[in-house]
C-alpha cells in the first residue's frame, strides 16, 4: 500500500498540523507511560530538521462535554518539552483565534501542542465545519496517528480534505508491517489470537483463514471454543451467542487444511486475584463448576510454543491469560519467548497492540518482536481488510 510520505520540500517554511495520538496515561497530573509520545519522535524530529513549523493535534480520554481540566494536554506538553529538551509551547485551544495568533507568532525551533480535540463534540462527528476550523491556520497536514486511523474523526479524516495529506513516519512503519501478515506473509504462518471474546476476532479470523496455517488460540476466547466442543469449562468466560459461530469456523478451518490449536489443559482458580489458590486441569476432564480458566497450561504452552517456533510469519493479538497478575502470567510469557525465537532466526512478527503490546512491553519482550503495533483497534480492522478512513486519504 504505497502512501503519500513528505520529503523536505513538502514542509520547509510550511505551517504543518500533526495528528498524534497523546492519548497516554496519567496520574496526579503526571504522565506515567510515555510510550505513544516517543512513537512519533522520528517524525517530529524530520519535521523540524526540514524547516517546518510544526503544531501538534491529539485527543486524551473521553471529556463528557466540554473543557475538563483533568482531560488537558497541557501535562503532555510539558512532558513533551522535558524529555526532548524542545521548545514547546500549550495552545490552550485548538481552533479559533488562539490558535491562529501562536501560529502566527511561531518560531521554527518551537512546536506548539493544541489543546485537547475532543473538548468539542463536533470532533467525533467528522463535522466539516469544525475541520475547516482545525485546518485554516494551516498549509500541510501530516497524519501519524495510526491507532486513531480507524476513527473518522475531524482530526484524523476531515482536515485531510482542506490540507495537503502526508503520512508520518509512524504511519508507514504501521501500514508496512501489518501489510506483509496481512497480504504477502512468508510460510508457516501463524495466527495467535486470545483475549477476552470471540466477536472481537471475527473478522480477522475470516480474512486470514484463507492466508494462514496455524490458529492458535487461548486467552478467553478459547473458553467459546472450548464449550462448543462440548467440554466443561466452569464459570470461564464464554460467548454463548458465538458458539455456533465456533463451531463453524472449527468445521471452515479444517476443511481448508487449516490447523485449529485450543488448550488442552488450564490454570484454573475461583476468583481472579494475585495470589489466590491456583491449580492446573486437563480440558478433557472439565473445569469445575465454580472455577474459571485464566490462563492456558503447561502443556498447553509447550504444545503452542512448538507450533510458533516453526513459524515464518506471526501475528498475534490477545493475551493467553490475566497476563496482570503474576499467577496467570507463564502462558503468554512462554507464547512471548516463542515468537522472539521467531524474530530472532529472521522471521516476521507483530503484535497488534492494545493488551498484547502491553503484554510484551510488561515482560520485557517488545524489542524482540519486528514489529509492535501502537494501534489496537486499529490493527485489527487493517487485518480485517478494512480501509481505515485516517489512512485512505494518504494513499498514492
Amino acid at each position: 500500500m504505497p502512501l503519500r510520505i513528505p520529503e523536505a520540500k513538502d514542509v520547509a517554511g510550511k505551517k504543518v498540523l500533526v495528528r498524534v495520538d497523546f492519548n497516554v496515561p496519567m496520574k496526579d497530573g503526571t504522565v506515567t507511560d510515555d510510550t505513544r509520545i516517543k512513537a512519533h519522535l522520528e517524525t517530529l524530529k524530520f519535521l523540524r530538521d526540514s524547516g517546518a513549523f510544526i503544531s501538534l493535534v491529539s485527543h486524551l480520554g473521553r471529556p463528557k462535554e466540554g473543557r475538563d481540566p483533568e482531560f488537558s494536554l497541557k501535562p503532555v506538553a510539558d512532558h513533551l518539552g522535558n524529555v526532548t529538551g524542545w521548545k514547546v509551547r500549550f495552545v490552550p485551544d485548538c481552533i479559533g483565534v488562539a490558535v491562529e495568533e501562536a501560529v502566527a507568532s511561531q518560531s521554527q525551533d518551537e512546536i506548539l501542542v493544541l489543546e485537547n480535540v475532543r473538548f468539542y463534540k463536533e470532533e467525533t462527528k467528522n463535522d466539516p465545519s469544525f475541520a475547516k476550523k482545525l485546518a485554516r491556520p494551516f498549509e500541510v497536514f501530516v497524519m501519524d496517528a495510526f491507532s486513531a486511523a480507524h476513527r473518522a474523526h475531524a482530526s484524523t479524516r476531515g482536515v485531510a480534505d482542506y490540507l495537503k495529506p502526508f503520512a508520518g513516519f509512524l504511519v508507514k512503519k504501521e501500514i508496512e508491517a501489518l501489510s506483509v501478515v496481512r497480504d504477502n506473509p512468508m510460510h508457516p504462518y501463524v495466527l495467535i489470537l486470545g483475549g477476552a471474546k470471540v466477536s472481537d476476532k471475527i473478522g480477522v479470523i475470516e480474512n486470514l483463514l484463507s492466508k494462514v496455517d496455524h490458529i492458535v488460540i487461548g486467552g478467553g476466547m478459547a473458553y467459546t471454543f472450548l464449550k462448543a466442543k462440548g467440554h466443561g469449562i466452569g464459570k470461564s468466560l464464554c460467548e454463548e451467542d458465538k458458539i455456533e459461530y465456533a463451531k463453524k469456523m472449527l468445521s471452515l478451518a479444517d476443511s481448508k487444511g487449516v490447523k485449529i490449536h485450543l488448550p488442552f489443559d488450564s490454570v484454573i482458580a475461583n476468583e481472579i486475584k494475585d495470589g489466590v489458590t491456583a491449580q492446573v486441569v486437563d480440558v478433557e476432564k472439565g473445569i469445575p463448576d465454580d472455577m474459571m480458566g485464566l490462563d492456558i497450561g503447561p502443556k498447553t504452552a509447550k504444545a503452542f510454543c512448538d507450533v510458533i517456533k516453526e513459524a515464518n510469519t506471526v501475528f498475534w493479538n490477545g493475551p493467553m491469560g490475566v497476563f496482570e497478575l503474576e499467577t496467570f502470567r507463564a502462558g503468554t510469557k512462554n507464547v512471548a519467548m516463542a515468537v522472539a525465537e521467531v524474530t530472532k532466526r529472521g522471521g516476521h512478527t507483530v503484535v497488534g497492540g492494545g493488551d498484547t503490546a502491553a503484554a510484551v512491553n510488561l515482560l520485557g519482550f517488545s524489542e524482540q518482536m519486528t514489529h509492535v503495533s501502537t494501534g489496537g483497534g486499529a490493527s485489527l480492522e487493517f487485518m480485517e481488510g478494512k480501509m481505515l478512513p485516517g489512512i485512505e486519504p494518504l494513499i498514492l
